[in-house]
């Protein structure tokens, strides 16, 4: 599961957020990568056969109006077990801090 935590980013806490886990996604057609916060307390239900936590959520950016529809899944310890992601792309921290640093720049 730490793979999965480096990859998309779901670990990561911010100025002592103990409850928000951050995902990192990229709109389809887009270069703009938009942070999701998902607090782990509030924003989980369960699934409909109660085997998983689960989160949907939709995203939309600051630059780039392209709708996401994100589909997160949790196992009982709120590890992320899978993704869904519907008009764009789960891509890592290290994406989003290089897309972060180019808009400083401009």
């Amino acid at each position: 599961m730490d793979f999965l935590k480096r990859i998309f980013g779901g670990g990561g806490q911010s100025g002592g957020d103990s409850a928000g886990r951050y995902f990192y996604v990229r709109p389809r057609g887009c270069e703009e990568v938009v942070r999701v916060r998902i607090d782990m307390r509030n924003d989980l239900s369960q699934t409909d056969d109660g085997s998983q936590l689960w989160v949907h959520k939709y995203v939309r950016g600051n630059v780039c109006f392209q709708q996401v529809e994100l589909d997160l899944y949790f196992d009982a310890n709120r590890n992320l077990s899978n993704s869904e992601v519907q008009g764009g792309a789960l891509v890592t921290e290290a994406d989003y801090q290089a897309w972060m640093e180019k808009q400083q720049e401009k």
